[in-house]
């Protein structure tokens, strides 16, 4: 445990730091706040109940909306969260600007039409919608199947493509109805002799193959999802499933988009110093702490070399970066536990533990290697501020 003394600082100067928090695992555990969380915050806040630095919540849930997540972090917290400081997996998709007018297939839970439309897209079309439409295509559950067969449809528009904002409920049948739209080119309703390929554009958030709840043990994630349907379709078309844009953390469009919002926090505080360094605190190894070393490398190419292209990871962020490094921290309440075998340290013998990142990044040991890790995010907290040379208020 750190258990540093600062002498009192009465005109603290502006900060150049900020914080990317990772929200489960960090600061909660299913509904339940880390009470070094609490700690946490007490220490970010200032007398006035005014946060000290920027900090942005960086979550790969995407099935709640950004200000009911806001909201609840301000219950939890003690502290005013703002909307604007909370990102979610699919936050990002609002820089997808060419999908927003097109028919899109939404697949998630809760309020997915009203997440969409906020994320800019105009025109979705649900899984029950789809479902109702065409109800010969889900046939796994015995009970929802039709005793008659209905006239078929010749009046549903074609969907033009796929977002995937978070792990659905019936996994069974938005595999079905997805593979369905994918295989007849938006028309699942007549079929084609030849699947397309290229096949219709799709957009997905949040690759986590496992998060931590109150459970023991890690739980599904939408990372689960998404490793099913690429297996699926792999084996039904002989053909790899593609991306137009994979968003959530460890994507570097993710952290982009996070420090965007730090710089504009920062200016509304009027806090005129560059944010010149980000410390992204996290549980997982394969999401928090990966993504943070990669975007890490993007700002140190950056700063050399003028900013790379991203290639597939989705659009050019259009504001220059003040960042010049992202430091990353692992904290041990969530899905990291150095104490349990099945954890992501190497196993006896030296062998490397299985790799749990999407099928789309390189799997590199050295990113999932933290800068620091501590016991939680209150220790995290207490060693940025020695690291900057700040006090405890």
């Amino acid at each position: 445990t750190y258990a540093w003394f600062f002498l009192p600082s009465f005109s603290q100067s502006p900060p150049t730091f900020g914080f990317l928090l990772d929200i489960d695992g960090v600061l909660v555990r299913g509904h339940r706040v880390i009470p070094a969380a609490l700690e946490a915050f007490r220490r970010l806040m200032n007398s006035q109940g005014q946060l000290r630095v920027p900090v942005v919540f960086v979550t790969n849930a995407g099935n709640s909306l950004q200000h009911s997540k806001a909201q609840e972090l301000s219950a939890l917290l003690g502290c005013e969260v703002d909307a604007d400081q909370v990102i979610l997996s699919h936050s990002p998709m609002k820089l997808f600007s060419e999908y927003h007018e097109k028919r899109m297939l939404v697949s998630g839970q809760g309020p997915v039409v009203e997440n969409a439309q906020g994320l800019g897209f105009r025109n979705v079309v649900t899984m029950d919608e789809l479902r109702m439409a065409f109800p010969l295509l889900d046939m796994v559950d015995l009970e929802r199947r039709l005793k008659t067969t209905p006239l078929p449809r010749n009046d549903f528009p074609p969907i033009e493509g796929v977002l995937l904002l978070g792990e659905p409920v019936r996994w069974e049948t938005s595999l079905q109805l997805i593979m369905d739209v994918l295989l007849s080119n938006g028309s699942p309703g007549t079929g084609l002799a030849t699947p397309p390929y290229p096949h219709l554009p799709i957009l997905a958030s949040n690759m986590d193959l496992l998060w931590m709840a109150e459970a023991k043990m890690p739980r599904f994630g939408h990372g689960t999802f998404l490793l099913c349907l690429e297996t699926i379709y792999q084996k039904v078309t002989g053909k790899e499933l593609r991306y137009e844009g994979l968003m959530g953390k460890p994507s570097i469009l993710t952290y982009q988009y996070a420090q965007d919002l730090i710089r504009q926090q920062a200016e509304r505080r009027g806090w005129v110093a560059p944010i010149r360094k980000l410390y992204a605190v996290g549980d997982n190894p394969t999401s928090d702490i990966y993504g943070a070393n990669l975007f890490h490398q993007y700002l140190q190419k950056a700063t050399r070399d003028g900013a790379p292209e991203l290639g597939a990871g989705g659009p050019r962020q259009q504001q220059p970066s003040a960042s010049q490094s992202c430091i990353s921290i692992l904290v041990c309440t969530g899905v990291y536990n150095p104490r349990n075998p099945q954890s992501t340290e190497p196993v006896l013998g030296g062998e490397q533990p299985p790799f749990h990142g999407h099928r789309d990044l390189c799997f590199s040991p050295g990113l999932m290697e933290a800068s620091h890790v501590v016991n939680d995010v209150n220790e995290a907290v207490q060693l940025v501020f020695h690291e900057e040379g700040w006090a405890s208020e």
